[in-house]
């Protein structure tokens, strides 16, 4: 049995964590899955946003520590394969395509690290959040210490980073860590909603936004400022900007092919 179900659903890449019955504890041989299916959505031209979930009750329990413990002491970390992206990007480089994430039960460690390597999220109530490292002698390694002050606030991160706590979906959902709260069973629907508007809109347009806004974070404002016109230069030319001008003018949904 596959570790990760990975679908082709029209212009949606479905990845599914499918180890419910370990709550989804991610071993090594289940990053790669994941790793592989991020490449496969970066380069198939098909492709235009991820869709992240899991199967069964819990998103997932955290990391497989006894598989991960040689990994962590090598000093260098676990480097993806050659047709493998970093689901964490922490090495490597990173999507130019969007993911939208689905979470429910428990969502520990590695979870909350993926997701932060997310750009639209969603939680079904009840979802549970933890980054336990400290607990288990070790700190977070997989981006958390990187991004989570960015979106919750220095103190907010460092309150639940330097104890192990638990933080409740709906106090992700008011800090803006989580963009939807939903019922318990909803937030696959709702998340491949999400995916399904995102995959309907001009996958350059899409592409360029999100590079900005990455390279506004990244390199900061007056980088992204100078690339601004230069990178919306080749949009402009392209056929789905005619497109979008001539279904504004015969008041009709585009239809876009990302060229």
């Amino acid at each position: 049995m596959s570790l990760v179900k990975v679908e082709k659903k029209g212009h949606i890449l479905l990845i599914g964590l499918n180890r419910p019955d370990k709550m989804n504890a991610m071993n090594r041989a289940m990053y790669h899955e994941i790793a592989a299916a991020y490449h496969q959505l970066e380069n198939d031209p098909e492709l235009r946003v991820g869709l992240m979930y899991a199967e069964g009750d819990h998103f997932t329990s955290g990391l497989q520590l006894d598989d991960w413990a040689e990994v962590f002491a090598n000093g260098t970390g676990i480097e993806p394969g050659e047709s493998e992206l970093d689901p964490f990007h922490v090495t490597g480089e990173g999507l130019t395509k969007p993911v939208v994430f689905a979470a429910q039960g428990i969502c520990f460690t590695c979870g909350v690290e993926m997701m932060l390597n997310t750009d639209v999220r969603v939680a079904a109530k009840g979802t549970r959040f933890a980054q336990l490292e400290v607990k288990r002698g070790i700190f977070a390694c997989g981006g958390a210490t990187i991004r989570l002050q960015r979106e919750i606030g220095w103190g907010n991160a460092q309150r639940y980073l330097l104890t192990g706590d638990e933080w409740t979906a709906e106090q992700a959902f008011q800090w803006g860590l989580i963009q939807e709260l939903v019922e318990p069973g909803e937030q696959f629907s709702v998340a491949m909603e999400i995916a399904e508007k995102i995959a309907r809109a001009a996958p350059l347009g899409v592409q360029g936004s999100l590079q900005s806004s990455k390279i506004a974070v990244s390199e900061g404002q007056e980088a992204a400022k100078q690339r601004l016109f230069p990178d919306l230069r080749p949009v402009m030319a392209s056929e789905d900007v005619k497109e979008g001008i001539q279904s504004f003018l015969e008041r009709r949904e585009a239809v876009f092919k990302g060229k």
